[in-house]
């Protein structure tokens, strides 16, 4: 079972496969729906990055998480479409920022266009996430607009780097939260509020949601070292040369461990030569910092399966169970 392309999770049960099969397909209609405009330029940037793919992990995360409810009901889809239009708006921003050559495999949109054309079109696709959320009402338009917050001020973090006297890790992981958990979590709340799932089921999915999205967004950057070739859309070790540091690199700065001395020299640079990315990348995939990471990981995976212990047992319970599984396993 795929989310169109990428999130691979076995759902047995017959009539779940069947209604999130369906309610992905919705989908992926009122997506491209919604991003038709009278300009074909417009249409042409605002389309990019939706017709590259993705794994459309937060639409099936509010499909699993109504169906804890009732996935048929009205505004399931469109609260799907309003969390992927948003996560979509923010890979356009972050590219710019990045100054990233390819999303997604294909080349980004400030790459194809420039950076005016990416920062706008990203600006659009809020602009019509905002257009579905007003007819969801207020309580969604609140939740969304807090949601955004914590993205804004995620991205402000990661910015400006840890205060004097913050740890780095920590800072890390807090901005993991903000920037990847937050929009995550509300995938859950949609899904379990328009799903019509009690207001304490509610409380433990969006919890769930948080956790498993920390836990995605460390995977990610788990397969950006240890494979080979990564589904991401971008060449392995593109963190390591942009000069970002996720947490296996953080864990190896701050550890002593011997074997990693070489590499806490090489992190300490700029490693645009070829040859001292290989090596670093070489190191980093085989040092205890990669190992803590895959710990940490497996960490909130198990954080987020055990606030399922509040959600009532069914398929769908199950399948959110297999995604803490997946978010594991696809790093190996």
């Amino acid at each position: 079972m795929t989310g169109r392309a990428g999130v691979w999770i076995d759902l047995a049960d017959p009539e779940l496969r069947c209604a999130i099969t369906q309610g992905l397909d919705q989908v992926e209609a009122l997506l491209r729906d919604s991003l038709a405009h009278r300009d074909p330029f417009v249409q042409e940037t605002s389309r990019h990055l939706m017709l590259a793919g993705g794994k459309r992990f937060r639409p099936l995360l509010v499909l699993l998480a109504a169906a804890v409810g009732e996935v048929g009901r009205p505004g399931v889809v469109p609260s799907a479409v309003v969390v992927e239009l948003t996560h979509l708006a923010t890979l356009y921003h972050d590219d710019v920022m990045d100054e990233a050559a390819v999303r997604r495999g294909a080349p980004s949109a400030n790459l194809r266009w420039d950076n005016t054309v990416a920062i706008l079109t990203g600006d659009l696709l809020f602009a019509r996430a905002s257009d579905i959320l007003a007819d969801l009402g207020p309580e969604a338009v609140r939740l969304q607009a807090r949601t955004f917050e914590r993205l804004v001020t995620g991205q402000i973090r990661e910015t400006v780097g840890p205060a004097a006297g913050d740890e780095p890790i920590e800072h890390y992981l807090r901005v993991v939260a903000e920037k990847t958990g937050s929009l995550i979590a509300t995938a859950a709340r949609f899904g379990g509020l328009f799903g019509g799932v009690e207001p304490a089921v509610v409380e433990a999915l969006t919890g769930y949601g948080e956790l498993i999205g920390i836990a995605f967004q460390l995977s990610d950057d788990i397969i950006d070292i240890a494979s080979e070739v990564t589904d991401l859309g971008k060449t392995p070790g593109t963190d390591l040369r942009e000069g970002i540091r996720t947490l296996a690199m953080l864990h190896a700065m701050a550890g002593t461990d011997p074997s990693e001395a070489r590499l806490r020299e090489l992190l300490a640079t700029e490693l645009t030569d070829d040859a001292a990315h290989a090596e670093a990348l070489a190191l980093l995939r085989r040092s205890p910092g990669l190992d803590r990471a895959r710990e940490v990981l497996a960490g909130y995976a198990a954080q987020a399966r055990a606030t399922l212990q509040e959600v009532p047992p069914g398929p769908a319970r199950d399948a959110l169970t297999m995604l803490c599984d997946f978010v594991v396993s696809r790093t190996g």
